[in-house]
């Protein structure tokens, strides 16, 4: 049986339990303040880049992994007798870090690299890679794994984030300044989705209470319908919030799997402290 490693990338934002148990390889991306680069996950962790942002001038900015990050994992894993990897990455249209990890692949030999766009990112992104370490630890075959990963890609995997904190989206270019301030000023609460593998706007809803029932809705059209779920509540620094409501998904729907995950600092760069999110897929048999 051919001998599979499985790499992501560090937005994929998985719990160290699940990394340990599937030996997933995570290639980090970097947040940048001013002149000084940190690797996410390990030069800074969530709470601290939040700290760190709150006393910062200036917001950050994020950082793809440099291809030679790439191409020495690949090497490593082919000197450790792996024939294939199945490298899982961010959404391409939000990050070059899929062209670079494909990019690498071809400069490196005695491995095969199978390259799959999740087309989402945070623990979205980390479902995939949860799944492809489940069919690997099954003993499946890389063609396998593949199509069952293509297969819940085509289903769809959601999320849809409550922002709090208009500044980064204004800095990102999502809001105009007179949108970040008028909507500052009417606690306007913008609640984002993945549309065209892009995060965009979904709605805008008047204070953080409606905006959390709006996505608790969107989330119960699929829950109520009885099918398996597996589920996700994410936050940005604001897991006092979190568990109670991943408890209230657990009471009121028994086909939901659910648990907890942090936005960690590439993501948070992006949509800033206080968001919560939902997000969820409906599982299906592997192929």
């Amino acid at each position: 049986m051919a001998k599979i490693a499985l790499v992501t990338d560090s937005v994929s934002y998985l719990p160290r339990e699940a990394i340990e148990k599937y030996n997933v390889h995570i290639v980090p991306l970097s947040v940048i303040f001013g002149d000084e680069a940190y690797k996410e996950g390990i030069d800074l962790d969530a709470s601290a880049f939040y700290e760190k942002v709150r006393t910062a001038e200036v917001l950050p900015t994020t950082s793809q992994p440099a291809i030679g990050e790439f191409i020495s994992l690949y090497e490593k894993l082919a000197d450790e007798g792996y024939e294939d990897a199945i490298v899982i990455t961010m959404s391409a249209s939000l990050s070059g870090t899929h062209q670079t990890a494909a990019t690498a692949s071809q400069a490196v030999e005695g491995i095969r690299i199978h390259l799959f766009d999740s087309q989402i990112a945070a623990l979205p992104e980390g479902y995939y890679v949860l799944e492809a370490g489940r069919l690997i630890e099954e003993g499946r075959t890389v063609d396998e794994i593949v199509r069952h990963l293509e297969a819940m890609r085509e289903r769809g995997v959601k999320a849809y984030f409550m922002v709090d904190d208009l500044n980064h989206l204004h800095r990102g270019g999502r809001l105009t300044g007179a949108q970040a301030l008028i909507g500052s000023l009417l606690k306007m609460k913008p609640i984002l989705t993945f549309k065209d593998t892009k995060l965009v706007p979904f709605e805008k809803v008047r204070t953080k209470r409606r905006a959390l029932e709006r996505i608790k809705e969107l989330f119960e059209a699929d829950a109520a319908t009885g099918q398996p779920i597996r589920a996700s509540v994410i936050t940005a620094n604001r897991r006092e919030e979190a568990e109670p409501l991943a408890e209230e998904i657990r009471q009121k729907y028994p086909n939901v799997e659910v648990d907890t995950s942090d936005i960690g600092p590439v993501v948070g760069t992006h949509v800033g402290e206080g968001t919560i999110a939902i997000t969820w897929y409906v599982k299906g048999s592997a192929v």
